[in-house]
């Protein structure tokens, strides 16, 4: 059984909830689309994360965060990733319930501060950081790849990049490499 589902909140957004006692996430962007609902004053824009089933509502600070440091076309934005994290501190209205913050962006090569009018609407800056690419998973060796190798350590690089099949094979490959012919 799925604790994490049973006790998620009942809600059409990305919440504070559900980052809450998490380390920071990162989501990969791929749509950005005006909020419909009652609550666009104050979060006028829905963004569609791969990694997560429903849409995040940024905060207008963290809105102009991602304009400052990615421009106001939004459609660029779609592909990039943002890490975020819960913050207890976050106030909506006069309360303190709690919001997502993000401490980093892809597609920035340094450290910026962005002006943002938090609580009370006195100027203070947000600083983020640059996200490091993604690295990509190399590919699966072939099975052609393989029977042509003749080097045991290139082979051996291939096997932590394959599958199980794949593995299996590799260590036929290199066993019949290393075995000395018989007399």
């Amino acid at each position: 059984m799925d604790l994490r589902q049973a006790i998620a909140p009942k809600s059409d957004q990305l919440d504070f909830a559900d980052l809450d006692g998490l380390p920071p996430q990162v989501y990969t962007i791929t749509d950005v689309r005006e909020n419909g609902t009652e609550l666009a004053e104050q979060q006028p824009v829905n963004v569609s994360l791969a990694e997560f089933p429903r849409v995040w509502r940024p905060s207008k600070g963290m809105l102009r965060v991602m304009a400052d440091n990615w421009g106001l076309d939004v459609s660029v934005w779609v592909g990039r990733r943002v890490e975020l994290y819960g913050d207890p501190n976050v106030y909506f209205g006069k309360e303190k319930r709690g919001g997502t913050r993000i401490s980093r962006l892809s597609h920035i090569s340094s450290t910026k501060a962005t002006l943002v009018n938090p609580r009370g609407g006195k100027g203070a800056y947000w600083t983020v950081k640059p996200l490091p690419d993604a690295t990509p998973t190399p590919p699966e060796p072939t099975a052609e790849q393989v029977a042509a190798c003749t080097d045991v350590a290139e082979l051996k690089a291939m096997w932590r990049q394959s599958s199980p099949e794949r593995q299996a094979q590799i260590v036929a490959r290199v066993t019949a490499l290393t075995e000395e012919p018989s007399a």
